[in-house]
């Protein structure tokens, strides 16, 4: 059966958490672990506070580069310790991504439901 992507990301959202504007916003501190998982032409419309920019299509390769865990001998670990928030343009690639990072052993991970869009109507 082949599906395509808006329901491979409906199917990952019943496996992940997804977290509203509103949740996100209360969480915005400096030891927030944001990531901006879009392409590098969608940041012009604008980020979230805080969110460093890993892509999602290097995601899996490129967290442990994350600035807040650069210089630990076990920055994986590290980072697993925190609430990790993803967000894409509309909350699908995020929920895709955020379902990868769990099954790569992270359990704080959380999608960022509507995306960026949602973010844009909302603060």
């Amino acid at each position: 059966m082949i599906i395509n992507g808006k329901a491979l990301a409906q199917t990952a959202r019943k496996h992940i958490k997804e977290i509203s504007c509103q949740q996100l916003v209360s969480q915005l501190t400096q030891t927030a672990v944001i990531i901006d998982i879009r392409e590098s032409t969608e940041l012009e419309s604008g980020t979230i506070p805080g969110a460093v920019h890993i892509p999602r299509g290097v995601l899996e390769m490129q967290i442990a580069t994350h600035p807040m865990v650069a210089g630990e001998a076990e920055p994986l670990a590290k980072l697993a310790q925190q609430d990790i928030y993803l967000y894409c343009q509309s909350g699908a690639r995020s929920a895709l991504a955020a379902l990868s990072l769990q099954q790569m052993g992270f359990e704080r991970v959380y999608s960022l439901g509507g995306g960026f869009n949602a973010w844009q109507q909302t603060v």
